[in-house]
């Protein structure tokens, strides 16, 4: 059995069982750590192949002997370089991995936190009294609703007059302001000037005063036919 092999069965297990296994952030830090080191020793092995293919450029054919052993030593660093690559990708792809459980693990605890709470909360809660509330809750809307349809809805004050009654009063006072124009309008007087004797005479007064203004007869005329006009108008 390898080493590796006991030190899995043996102690390192034991005390891992003892204190419980290492937690999510414990083997993250130690595969970080792993990948640090791995990371130093490729620097290194790089180093180290560059100097030996520098060694055997430099010894050449004059110095086969030792050319050669330098190409061996790059051979063997080169192999251990390419086991670093593989072991890299493998920590790499085992810490992605733990990262991932322990993000799942973290999520499912606090959904699970979440569901406790809210089951604490619904403890209380009985489904046929908030059936009871709600019912109780309708009906005071409804009530609330018709209070405002009798708040906002038309008053009946005054509704017990009688419509007919108050528009034939209506129209008697629409009859006696009539009536009172009536007696407002003067009617037009009768001339007090005589009527020419023969048509087409001109009167006097409007021979003598034809470009100046017209005769006070004339302008009394044209008042009351304006009277009489504004009459008609205001009685239709």
């Amino acid at each position: 059995m390898s080493k590796i092999s006991k030190f899995f069965k043996g102690g390192g297990s034991g005390a891992a069982k003892g204190r419980g296994g290492p937690s999510p952030q414990e083997a993250l830090a130690r595969l970080r750590e792993t990948e640090e080191m791995l990371s130093k020793k490729q620097e290194y092995l790089e180093t180290r192949i560059e100097r030996e293919l520098a060694l055997a450029r430099q010894h050449g054919t004059r110095n086969k002997r030792a050319a050669l052993q330098a190409l061996k030593r790059k051979k063997r660093y080169e192999k251990q370089l390419n086991q670093i690559d593989g072991t890299l990708s493998t920590i790499e792809f085992q810490r992605e991995a733990l990262e991932n459980s322990h993000t799942n693990t973290e999520v499912l605890k606090n959904m699970g936190y979440a569901a406790q709470a809210m089951k604490k909360v619904h403890e209380n809660m009985d489904l046929n009294k908030i059936d009871d509330l709600m019912q109780d809750i309708t009906e005071q809307q409804d009530v609330a609703q018709e209070i405002s349809d009798a708040i906002s809805s038309r008053g009946t004050f005054g509704d017990e007059f009688d419509e007919d009654e108050l528009i034939a009063e209506l129209e008697e006072l629409e009859q006696e302001e009539l009536n009172k124009g009536m007696r407002d309008v003067r009617l037009p007087s009768v001339p007090s000037t005589s009527l020419p004797s023969r048509p087409g005479k001109m009167p006097a007064c409007h021979s003598r005063f034809l470009m100046i203004k017209p005769c006070s007869s004339t302008r009394k005329r044209a008042e009351d036919e304006d009277e009489m006009k504004k009459l008609a108008a205001w009685a239709s």
